[in-house]
Order: structure tokens, then sequence, then C-alpha cells
């Protein structure tokens, strides 16, 4: 049975939309994975003290049959086949993939936290999830 997991994507680096754009399609590529929606992209103040430029961000919908750890291994994969080179914690990326949610299981490992701990802190990540919420006919 397939769950709804929602990754958030962000780029600082490069050709931005161009960042989201490859991750979009990579996504679409993973196995027992389809991209069910995607929210409008949005410009934000990158985090942390970095002196950075801002980021594009979006969030999508995948339903899937990977579990968490796996999909989690699959979207590290996708940032390093970007080009994303693991550095300075709120550091810039060439592309970011956050599993936010997977429906709704609460995860506390060593390499996971669900639901993703940023949410209460980026409205940007609430303002993308209520509106997959709505396209999907779900409550928020």
């Amino acid at each position: 049975m397939t769950e709804r997991a929602f990754v958030a994507l962000g780029s600082n680096l490069g050709d931005r939309a161009a960042h989201l754009d490859r991750a979009r399609v990579a996504l679409t590529l993973l196995p027992s994975t389809r991209l069910t929606a995607v929210s409008s992209v949005e410009e934000t103040a990158p985090l942390g003290a970095m002196a950075q430029p801002p980021y594009l961000n979006q969030m999508v919908a995948l339903d899937t049959l990977l579990a968490p750890e796996p999909l989690l291994a699959a979207l590290h994969a996708i940032e390093r086949a970007q080009g994303r080179v693991r550095g300075a914690r709120w550091g810039a990326r060439t592309i970011d993939l956050d599993l936010v949610r997977y429906g709704s299981r609460r995860i506390e490992t060593a390499s996971l936290t669900l639901p993703h701990p940023g949410i209460e802190t980026r409205d940007f990540w609430r303002r993308e999830l209520a509106e997959l919420a709505r396209a999907l006919g779900e409550a928020a």
C-alpha cells in the first residue's frame, strides 16, 4: 500500500529553477513512486547566520511504496547527482531535498525525524503543505 510523502526542495546556488526542475524529474523516476502534486515556487531568505543567496523553495507530494529510510537515501542520492556537497550546516547548496512528512508516521532515529522538526519554524513549508493539501483535497 502506498503512503503519501511530502518532500521539500530548495536551491540557492547556480540556476536555482533548473535545479528544482531536475530534482522533480528525478523524483518521478524513483521506483514505486508517483509525483501527485507540486506547490508553487517561493523565494525565501536563507536560514542561519551565513551570508548567502536567497533560496527557491517548493514542496511536492509523492505516493510511494518506498519506506521512509530508503526514500531518504534516494533523496540524498538525487542531491549528490546534482552536485550537492554536504558541508557547513545551513550552508549554500545546489539542491536540498528534505523528507518533511511520511503519512502520519512519527519517527525519531539518528538519521531521520518525522514529521520534520523544521515545520514549526518554516512558514514557507506550512504554506506549501497547505497548498498541496488543497490541491489533493486533504486537510492540512
